[in-house]
């Protein structure tokens, strides 16, 4: 039914996850189908787990501007709260409403957004404890005379890096590995010594 839909039609789209293979989709489906869900869109994936092809699916051929995702519960959409808020803020950008049953969000009506934009808050809080401690810890250790931070490159490593580079005779992924760097220090590198 979902695939023929007009491109005018507005779609409220379900998204269940389940961790494992022995768990069941059934109290999610069950759920999101009561909801009134055109359709549902699952996968069976580790909320961790990047590669979910269901709501890869969902979200790059699949939700249009109007249309709603509906899941069972918060933790079933995103892998942490910040990927979940980067997600809901998306949609906000793209039109999309978002409804999480269990939890009553719903984008749509302003105390959902007043929830969500809490939550928003609270991990923004969240963040800037953890910039501060960092630099409150870092600047007791200067004070103790610790030097905080990554380890640096040796400049002979940084040198013979630079020379492999200059002489064009390896590719980038040789010179990281005879020198024991990653691309990103080298192009970081690379890009000191450029004039």
């Amino acid at each position: 039914m979902a695939e023929v839909k007009l491109r005018g039609i507005i779609m409220r789209f379900g998204y269940a996850r389940v961790s494992t293979i022995e768990q069941n989709l059934s109290l999610q489906t069950d759920a999101l189908k009561a909801a009134g869900c055109d359709e549902i869109i699952t996968d069976e994936a580790s909320g961790k787990n990047a590669n979910r092809p269901g709501l890869t699916n969902l979200l790059n051929n699949k939700l249009r501007a109007g249309d709603e995702l509906v899941v069972w519960r918060l933790d079933r959409l995103g892998r942490s709260l910040k990927d979940l808020i980067e997600l809901i803020n998306d949609f906000e950008n793209k039109c999309i409403k978002f409804n999480s049953l269990t939890e009553s969000i719903n984008t749509s009506t302003t105390s959902g957004k007043l929830i969500f934009n809490i939550f928003a808050s609270l991990a923004e809080f969240e963040r800037n404890l953890i910039r501060e401690r960092t630099v409150a810890g870092l600047s007791a250790a200067r004070a103790r005379g610790r030097l905080g931070g990554r380890p640096g490159v040796a400049k002979t490593k940084i040198n013979a890096a630079l020379q492999l580079y200059n002489k064009k005779e390896s590719t980038i992924n040789e010179i990281c590995k005879a020198i024991g760097i990653s691309k990103a220090t080298l192009y970081k590198y690379i890009e000191s010594v450029k004039p």
